[in-house]
């Protein structure tokens, strides 16, 4: 065999080699390695943001003929942890009432602030209209500082007592008659029992 076919044959030879290495790389190979796309995870289920969560809470107005309170179970925005739970309690409790009751606070109150110490003591800041603006009597005043007292101590195992400031300070009472020094305990005497009917007993 001549050099020169030699030199044609060994040519030929590589360039089909090149021509099955290219084959190889660019179209065999990528089939065989390539792998389907992971399936898409499931949609997560959406949850409802913190504002949009509802609880029931007992809350408390002055019943028809005013000679007590009224539980009323109402929903009211939840909270994460007591001390922020506390504090929607209370903006609903001193919001208006459902109709017949009458809510139990002043014209103009408004919540400033709500603290829970570890050992179940709640304080409640609220705005001097609950003391300026207060129809005074003591079953009046009484109904205000337990609408406050039972609405937190009912709702929420970890508070055990409830003491009323007032723009921050503490107060001798709002409005003569009941103590507010210390932090008062649940106290339903006053509470009209379930299905009582007003003035009857």
């Amino acid at each position: 065999m001549t050099s020169t076919r030699r030199y044609v044959l060994t040519s030929v030879a590589i360039a089909v080699v090149s021509m099955a290495a290219a084959w190889l790389l660019f179209f065999a190979l990528p089939r065989w390695y390539a792998q389907p796309p992971p399936p898409a995870p499931p949609p997560e289920k959406p949850t409802a943001p913190a504002e949009a969560r509802k609880i029931k809470a007992t809350l408390y107005y002055v019943s028809t003929d005013g000679l007590r309170l009224v539980g009323v179970e109402r929903e009211i925005p939840y909270g994460d942890g007591t001390a922020e739970q506390a504090r929607r309690i209370m903006e609903a409790q001193i919001g208006d009432a459902p109709a017949p009751y009458v809510t139990a606070f002043p014209s103009g109150t408004t919540l400033r602030a709500v603290f829970v110490t570890d050992r179940g003591d709640a304080f409640v800041d609220l705005s001097r209209q609950v003391s300026t603006n207060h129809m005074g009597g003591s079953l009046a005043e009484l109904f205000t500082v337990y609408a406050v007292v039972d609405a937190l101590t009912t709702n929420l195992p970890a508070i055990t007592g409830v003491q009323i400031l007032v723009d921050g300070q503490e107060v001798d009472t709002l409005a003569g008659h009941i103590d507010l020094r210390h932090p008062l305990r649940k106290n339903l005497q006053w509470v009209q029992p379930p299905g009582a009917v007003p003035g009857t007993d």
